[in-house]
């Protein structure tokens, strides 16, 4: 996520954390002035909940936006869970996600998706955000 603007949060591995997941991203993509993408609340659910599922004590929550392009990533922090949930990039792919992935990596299952953000919200007095590129 280098050399753009992103956001991160750790959350408990609990039944809630998916929610709770989205509402992070939704808002922090808000506060940047922009739109949420388009399905955007059933890509982090679903990226939220397999990381959940690897049986961790904890996730993380990743956002970033650069050109028009939203990426999520959540990481499970449980180095090698039992099952790789492959399955998980044909939802994804169903979902719309431009691009979708997942990896083990030292420090857990890393899965990842990048949306296309809608455009500006509009902000104050009705005017759309400058995204300053």
């Amino acid at each position: 996520m280098r050399n753009r603007r992103g956001a991160a949060w750790t959350l408990e591995a609990a039944p809630w954390a998916p929610r709770k997941a989205y509402e992070h991203v939704e808002a922090q993509l808000t506060g940047w002035g922009l739109a949420a993408p388009r399905r955007l609340e059933e890509v982090v659910r679903l990226l939220a909940g397999t990381v959940v599922a690897d049986g961790g004590r904890r996730i993380s929550v990743h956002v970033s936006e650069q050109n028009g392009l939203a990426l999520v990533l959540c990481l499970s922090h449980r180095p090698a869970p039992a099952d790789e949930a492959t399955d998980v990039l044909d939802a994804l792919r169903e979902l719309g996600t431009d691009s979708c992935g997942t990896e083990m990596t030292d420090e857990g299952r890393q899965v990842w998706a990048l949306l296309p953000v809608r455009g500006a919200a509009p902000g104050p007095r009705g005017r759309p955000w400058s995204r300053g590129r």
